[in-house]
């Protein structure tokens, strides 16, 4: 306690991203603002959206061939679909009654998770970065022989980012990373992760859409905690339109179970105290 009693704070927040240009008579109001050293003003109408992004978060503009992986980026990853978890709990939330202004945070709240989330990219992200440099083969088989004395009741995970998707090898995981991998550049972490992925078929894996994202955000240039950031990025236009959607049809639209498929337990014991509901 004592140390944290004399830790020297900040006079005042500091930013490197954005300077607002005070108003002559009003200092509290801006007449214009700077990004990285960009006017915001000449920034509108100038720049499509990768390019903002990419600034944002590295700094700096992209050049041609990185703004043509980030739109790719953009597009391959805009809606994780109504399968998953985060797309179903922006879809559950808005057929409720869900304010439509809460459903982005409530679907990203959920991709922010482990299993095909923006952890699962941030993890990939940092083995892609750990172990880029290696022998995609002997590090397959090293980690198959690993994972074969561990017991796995579940979906696989090889590595992360890298595994099976109801059992099996994801195809539009692979079909992505190909195209991802075909834009024009050198993309040695896209190419260093195609050459994994073959190498851990045999073992019934492939890639997964966590550890595409994640090849392609290390080969942009940004680290693995803002890989993770950039995928749920990406993929909130998808959880709105899904929630947009489904807020629009109510909650007649969703399955209901019916009465014979519920059980009642008896609180106490856990037993079931009755048979199905009439």
């Amino acid at each position: 306690m004592e140390e944290s009693r004399n830790t020297q704070f900040a006079q005042r927040i500091r930013t490197r991203i954005w300077e607002e240009l005070p108003d002559a008579r009003n200092p509290w109001l801006a007449t214009d603002a700077r990004c990285h050293g960009y006017a915001h003003s000449e920034m509108v109408g100038r720049l499509d959206y990768a390019q903002t992004l990419f600034l944002l978060l590295r700094g700096e503009l992209p050049d041609a061939q990185q703004r043509e992986l980030l739109c790719r980026f953009l597009v391959a990853f805009c809606n994780p679909g109504p399968r998953h978890g985060a797309t179903r709990a922006a879809m559950n939330a808005a057929a409720s009654g869900t304010r439509t202004q809460h459903l982005g945070a409530i679907g990203l709240a959920l991709l922010g998770g482990e299993h095909l989330g923006s952890t699962e990219v941030e993890r990939a992200a940092a083995f892609l970065s750990r172990h880029r440099e290696a022998d995609p083969a002997a590090l397959a088989a090293t980690l198959i022989a690993a994972e074969a004395e561990a017991p796995h009741a579940a979906d696989r995970r090889i590595a992360p980012g890298f595994g099976t998707l109801f059992g099996g090898i994801d195809p539009q995981a692979g079909s992505l990373a190909a195209l991802l991998g075909a834009a024009p550049g050198s993309w040695p972490v896209l190419a260093w992760g195609e050459r994994f992925a073959a190498c851990v078929h045999e073992a019934g894996c492939g890639w997964l859409a966590p550890g595409v994202a994640a090849a392609a955000c290390i080969d942009l240039g940004f680290a693995p905690r803002a890989a993770g950031a950039l995928y749920q990025i990406a993929a909130l236009p998808g959880l709105l339109a899904h929630g947009l959607e489904m807020g629009r049809q109510g909650l007649q639209a969703m399955p209901f179970v019916p009465d014979q498929n519920y059980e009642f337990l008896d609180p106490r014991d856990g037993v079931t105290a009755r048979g199905p509901a009439q």
